[in-house]
């Protein structure tokens, strides 16, 4: 006998992380784009082309965004926004320990250094609303 029975309808909280997560990874993604020469200035020297690495790390963000909706897509969408947050965390780095390279952004130092814990908060985000 084939159970038809429907399975538990989503939590309304992960539905609204996994909205939230997309609405900040495609928004995040058309940055790269819209404000190339800021991401290009934050890659780390010596990692390649920044317009490459940029340009790649916008599409992946905005393609891992929407794919957060596709339910067959949705696992393979968090294990990939998961790499892409590592794979960023240099510029966070680089940014947090060269506060002077980005003195005309007149953040404080504080929050450079306090967006290096948020990236743990965003990967265990991404894996809520996609892997769990």
């Amino acid at each position: 006998m084939v159970n038809s029975a429907m399975p538990p309808p989503e939590p309304l909280w992960r539905i609204t992380l996994r909205l939230l997560a997309t609405i900040g990874f495609v928004g995040a993604g058309i940055k790269h784009f819209t404000n190339a020469d800021f991401f290009q200035r934050i890659v780390p020297p010596g990692f390649g082309s920044p317009a490459l690495l940029v340009a790649i790390s916008g599409v992946c963000e905005i393609i891992g965004g929407l794919a957060l909706w596709v339910p067959a897509l949705r696992q393979a969408a968090g294990w990939g926004l998961i790499a892409l947050l590592i794979a960023v965390f240099p510029a966070n780095i680089y940014m947090a320990i060269h506060p002077e390279k980005f003195a005309d952004l007149h953040w404080a130092t504080w929050i450079l250094w306090t967006r290096l814990p948020l990236q743990g908060v965003f990967i265990w985000w991404i894996w809520a609303v996609a892997l769990k």
